[in-house]
């Protein structure tokens, strides 16, 4: 499956107290169906941290482009949520949320862990230069032990700070932004946690990363756009014979 299209939205966050559960079952039974539903979404990965002290949840989802994450496919969706999502978004907490241009992947496939690591530019001219190195810096990163795949994306706060309906609905917050993040997927948790040293390295000795914040994952739940278009067909055929 793999991260599709040339952008993502990367969201990281913690849920209250005792809504684990009824937020684990919305977001696998409507909230991703619904957002896989939208034209221009193509994969989304909902990932879990049940023991990390701060964003215990993340989310990534591809795109075809960045203006997939402001379309008005998109934001009919955001400013209608549904009674499910009004009753679950008050128990959001250190909500993060941020478009990313994905400017270099490398390795195929989907790996069952994820680490995410946010980086601030190191300097004024830190985004050329690193765009110019991008691939250089994904290929050094696949060829660690216990790597499977990585994407390198840009933020562009700009497409995902649109204040809508859903916002309104979480608390407050004010997450420390970031200017570029790494995903790096692997076949367990052990694996990554072990290269992530070797990960931050490689990222800041190309003079343009600094100040990394690191958050290593479980994949929980996975979904494309092709499974959305399965089940559209699959319910149509039902119809037809009922």
């Amino acid at each position: 499956m793999g991260l599709k299209g040339s952008a993502f939205l990367a969201i990281w966050h913690d849920i209250a107290e005792g809504q684990h559960g009824e937020y684990i079952e919305w977001h696998t039974r409507e909230h991703m169906p619904e957002r896989l539903s939208v034209p221009g979404f193509r994969t989304g990965k909902r990932l879990h941290a049940p023991d990390a002290a701060r964003y215990v949840f993340g989310t990534i989802y591809a795109g075809d482009d960045l203006e997939v994450f402001r379309s008005p496919g998109y934001l009919a969706r955001l400013n209608n949520p549904t009674p499910w999502t009004a009753a679950v978004a008050p128990s959001f907490q250190n909500f993060l949320r941020v478009a990313c241009e994905r400017v270099a992947s490398a390795g195929n496939g989907d790996g069952g862990s994820m680490a995410t690591i946010r980086f601030d530019f190191a300097h004024a001219k830190a985004e050329v230069t690193l765009r110019q190195g991008a691939r250089a810096l994904v290929d050094a990163i696949l060829a660690l032990p216990g790597v499977s795949c990585v994407h390198l994306g840009i933020a562009r706060s700009e497409v995902s700070g649109v204040r809508t309906r859903e916002t309104e609905l979480r608390s407050a917050m004010a997450e420390k932004a970031f200017d570029a993040v790494i995903l790096v997927e692997g076949s367990q948790r052990a694996g990554l946690e072990a290269a992530v040293p070797e990960i931050e390295r490689l990222a800041i000795a190309t003079g343009t990363l600094t100040a990394p914040a690191v958050d290593l994952y479980e994949t929980a739940f996975s979904l494309t756009s092709e499974d959305m278009q399965g089940q559209a067909l699959q319910d149509a055929n039902r119809q037809v014979r009922a």
